[in-house]
């Protein structure tokens, strides 16, 4: 099963680091993977990279399970009872809604349909027929649709507006049937952007959001990509929202590592400084993610989503330690930023596990002095 999906799976940038480097004597020298100096992740109990899920950010096994089900028996009843007994304001809610629509999308994109074939993705057409007073249903088709849109075709065009003015129509109908749930007005912000919505409209969305999640992490990442210079807003504008929901962000919660999403939508393709990573802005936005994450909730749904971009930001600062730190919580998943982005996602991941794994005994670590 394929379900290759990514909260604020929007994003444009890729970014591509030289294979396997080793720091040694104050440089860094280029290890082949099979090199005898190559460091081995494997004896740090890491997964090897086949074993790498895709699908998700993190575990969820209820999710994964139900997905399994409904794509093998195309019945949809198992995804409406476990959309039903997830709270309404968290952030599980909205990844679910993702996964069940990511699901559906690239069904469909795998098996178009025809005369003969039966198109993928039917069980959320008989979901929304089938029970149309259904929150979780609506939201999920609502999300669909957007996604559609986003992959199939290009903005801009007649095809997309036509899609995403349906998507914005479904985002309506879901907030009808579910009004203290800000899942329909989070996927309504990707049809914002996909619309170029006014900053009046956009702004008059983003409030019905903080009056029903006001420290929604998937609603501020959302947000986010609207702000940023490659759509409608500038770096400046994506730095002020994200040190904003930082500033007021609750203890315990991980809106303080919005900076480094910031900092992430704005990374020079061509890096010419190599102390970028180094810099003031850089080392300010880590130790707020940092901060972040130690003061989560374990549970806490988006916290494999920080970590995540965190080892992409520690290795490449070279900060080795604390690279290998997060990857002890996050390994065997993958479905998350910076990975997604790429076209093999296992294999991005590996890399840069690798490169913190070199670094990391290079300057003197091994798997006894790592904690667990």
């Amino acid at each position: 099963m394929e379900i290759l999906w990514v909260l604020m799976a929007l994003v444009m940038l890729g970014f591509v680091l030289s294979p396997f480097l080793l720091r040694r004597r104050g440089r860094i020298e280029q290890v082949a993977p099979g090199h005898p100096d190559a460091a081995d992740p494997a004896t740090y109990g890491f997964m090897r990279e086949e074993e790498l899920d895709i699908r998700l950010p993190g575990p969820d096994q209820d999710l994964v399970d139900v997905l399994d089900l409904v794509q093998r028996t195309q019945d949809y009843r198992a995804a409406q009872q476990l959309l039903a007994g997830t709270e309404t304001e968290g952030e599980l809610r909205w990844q679910r809604v993702q996964a069940f629509a990511g699901a559906a999308s690239l069904e469909l994109r795998q098996r178009p349909g025809g005369v003969s074939e039966t198109p993928g993705g039917q069980w959320l057409r008989v979901w929304r027929a089938e029970a149309p007073k259904d929150a979780g249903g609506a939201a999920v088709h609502a999300e669909f649709l957007a996604q559609q849109a986003w992959r199939t075709s290009t903005p801009g065009t007649e095809e997309f507006r036509i899609i995403m003015e349906e998507a914005r129509d479904a985002c309506g109908q879901a907030a009808l049937l579910a009004p203290g749930d800000p899942v329909p007005y989070i996927v309504e912000l990707s049809v914002a952007r996909g619309l170029a919505y006014s900053q009046a409209e956009f702004e008059q969305l983003w409030l019905k959001i903080l009056d029903r999640a006001p420290a929604h992490m998937g609603a501020h990442l959302a947000a986010l990509h609207h702000w940023c210079e490659k759509w409608h807003g500038s770096r400046e504008l994506a730095y002020s929202f994200a040190e904003s929901a930082a500033a007021r962000a609750p203890r315990g919660s991980l809106l303080a590592a919005m900076p480094l999403f910031a900092v992430f939508e704005h990374l020079p393709e061509v890096n010419l400084v190599n102390s970028f990573y180094q810099s003031e802005v850089v080392t300010k936005a880590i130790h707020g993610a940092l901060f972040a994450v130690h003061a989560a909730r374990p549970d806490d749904p988006m916290l494999a989503h920080v970590r995540h971009l965190l080892v992409f930001f520690l290795v490449r600062a070279e900060r080795w330690s604390e690279a290998m730190n997060q990857l002890i919580h996050v390994d065997g998943h993958v479905g998350a930023l910076p990975w997604a982005l790429s076209a093999d996602p296992a294999a991005e991941f590996a890399m840069y596990r690798a490169l913190a794994v070199a670094g990391y005994e290079a300057n003197g670590g091994n798997p006894a002095t790592l904690p667990h």
